[in-house]
């Protein structure tokens, strides 16, 4: 089975080598990268990656987003589609770096997953956001080891409808890839639409396959939505490596910027959840291995130094100083959570 994964990337360097070995073990066969006005390094060890060979990296292919100012990550998804690399796939995975696909079942890889679910045309698994952890400083070893506490898989901060990612099958009557779900024509007779599953084998809410419900176009009730996979999203990370998102802005679009609202919502440790440790020592195995590259650990080690250098740079100017002091302050609560502590008299 050849399973694709898609991505946009701007300065990950450091955590590029996690994210492939990651996938790797899930079964993910092909990397199809968009990079765009990377500093740290991030362009030179995907360029390294795709020309070394396919039984240590996997098939990696790297290409410049071919975006003009508008849409970073759409543009890239509609250049996607025409491409072998994902015109060949059984499967085609569009996920982020600091997304990873925690499988729950089987062997735990993405072919156990599809079994799990009948072998749908696309499947779609709910988000669950980790927390920061208390976690300053950046340190180069995996992010799944590092950070294990989230809100309540259920329910994210006042909502029980939580964003997915998707898997799609090679036969799913594809209009256009969208950065959490496919769509379809809206004149596709009721009985050509694909067979479309939760992360739990369930069929989706119809509002949402259909894509009716524009205030849930890309998510649905978490709830027995992660029998057989969990997406976790690792948007935070260490507050070193929130301070250079927040300096890098948003790889999907432009002039998007990351308030302290954004680090609230996600920066909820109520919940510890240790079940994507099953991958580390695996993970740690690959990680080695990939590093036996001398070419690739040197540009490995050089996006890490980059990464602390821009820390450190950010780290000089008053604004992001203050930044960081205030996001380390703030409460774990989540905003609305808060917010009725508060009235509750329960805190300050």
């Amino acid at each position: 089975m050849r399973i694709t994964a898609v991505t946009c990337v701007k300065n990950e360097g450091p955590f590029l080598l996690e994210w492939i070995a990651f996938n790797r073990l899930l079964g993910v066969t092909d990397f199809l990268f968009y990079s765009n006005d990377c500093t740290d390094g991030t362009d030179a060890l995907l360029d390294a990656l795709a020309a070394g060979p396919e039984e240590a990296f996997g098939h990696v292919v790297h290409l410049p987003n071919p975006a003009k100012g508008r849409n970073y990550q759409m543009e890239a998804l509609k250049d996607a589609a025409r491409r072998p690399i994902v015109k060949r796939a059984d499967w085609v995975w569009i996920a982020d770096v600091d997304e990873f696909l925690n499988i729950h079942v089987g062997d735990h890889t993405i072919p156990a997953l599809i079994a799990a679910c009948g072998d749908p045309q696309a499947i779609s698994v709910s988000f669950q956001f980790f927390a920061n952890c208390g976690v300053d400083g950046f340190h180069d070893r995996p992010v799944i080891e590092q950070f294990t506490r989230s809100h309540n898989p259920d329910l994210w901060c006042d909502q029980t409808a939580i964003e997915v990612k998707s898997l799609m099958r090679r036969d799913f009557p594809l209009k256009y890839f969208g950065a959490h779900r496919p769509f379809f024509r809206e004149d596709l007779p009721r009985e050509n639409m694909p067979v479309w599953t939760d992360g739990a084998g369930r069929r989706v809410p119809h509002k949402f396959l259909i894509a009716a419900n524009p205030r849930r176009i890309r998510k649905f009730p978490a709830h027995g939505a992660r029998r057989f996979a969990t997406l976790n999203h690792y948007a935070l990370r260490s507050l070193d490596s929130y301070l250079v998102k927040n300096d890098r802005g948003d790889v999907n679009r432009e002039n998007r910027a990351f308030d302290d609202s954004y680090w609230r919502e996600r920066n909820d440790p109520a919940w510890e959840d240790l079940s994507i440790q099953r991958y580390v020592p695996a993970l740690r195995a690959a990680l080695d291995k990939m590093k036996e590259d001398p070419n690739i650990r040197a540009l490995h080690a050089n996006c890490v130094r980059l990464h602390k250098a821009k820390r450190d740079e950010l780290m000089a100017q008053p604004a992001y100083a203050q930044m960081y002091h205030h996001l380390k302050a703030l409460p774990t609560q989540p905003p609305t959570e808060y917010a009725l502590m508060q009235e509750l008299g329960l805190a300050s």
